[in-house]
């Protein structure tokens, strides 16, 4: 590969990397991937983020719960991820946030409350937020705003171009995922167009989300080169250039 890679979202704690997970990592290492966030969705899958985070240099974790698992929320389990937290390697709070797409999801005044407990936590630990944001712009501003000391991703970014100025208003940073190389993805590529060049970051989301010409299959960060030059192509500028932009960007956002 012609430039290094720091995957911003990631999920190889996924059952899907279960038959193969060492080689994949080893690959990776040998592909220029210089950093990956795994991202927690669950308890577990925040508990499988740290020991991988633990286990390899370049994986860094974020602990948290998604919208969709706010049902199964507790105090125990906030108090748990406060523990996790204590772990060096342990670099954000996330996945959290909010998924009003699919109706089977916890009410929205669950998955809010939930929402709002976690970024409590992040911002007692000083902590950044990783955040799921899908068909909830709206909710989601009104509680980022709440807390203006916090700082974080908006992941696998699917608003407008003003929702993007709001967040980044608020020390968010934008992140685009391999949708912005598909061919019905106008919104997402006039937002990768307008974005500041220092609030861009690059991921995976795997095992989802694949970019061309790899669409429909399991994802690897390796991918990401695909979602950069797609980018660097939207904003005219060199890949190499987006490449150390958004490594340098995601080491700021996670204070490395």
């Amino acid at each position: 590969m012609e430039f290094n890679i720091f995957d911003a979202h990631a999920h190889y704690d996924d059952e899907e990397f279960n038959g193969d997970r060492e080689i994949v990592i080893k690959e990776m290492q040998e592909n220029g991937i210089v950093g990956v966030l795994n991202c927690g969705a669950s308890i577990e899958g925040s508990r499988a983020s740290t020991k991988l985070a633990d286990k390899y240099d370049m994986f860094y974790a974020a602990v948290g719960i998604h919208p969709e698992y706010a049902d199964k929320f507790s105090d125990e389990i906030l108090s748990e991820l406060e523990e996790l937290c204590k772990n060096p390697k342990v670099k954000a709070i996330g996945e959290i946030g909010l998924d009003y797409y699919y109706e089977e999801n916890p009410p929205k005044d669950i998955q809010k409350k939930v929402f709002i407990d976690q970024m409590k936590l992040a911002e007692k630990l000083n902590l950044p937020v990783i955040i799921h944001d899908r068909e909830a712009h709206k909710d989601t501003l009104d509680i980022i705003k709440k807390f203006k000391n916090v700082r974080g991703e908006i992941h696998c970014f699917s608003g407008s171009v003003e929702f993007a100025k709001e967040c980044i208003k608020l020390g968010y940073y934008i992140g685009f995922t391999g949708v912005v190389t598909f061919k019905n993805a106008k919104k997402v590529v006039e937002v990768a167009k307008q974005v500041p060049l220092d609030k861009i970051l690059v991921e995976t989301d795997c095992p989802y989300m694949a970019p061309t010409p790899f669409r429909g299959k399991r994802n690897r960060s390796e991918y990401i080169e695909f979602i950069i030059k797609k980018i660097a192509e939207i904003r005219n500028m060199d890949s190499k250039e987006l490449s150390k932009a958004t490594i340098l960007n995601e080491k700021s956002l996670l204070s490395l």
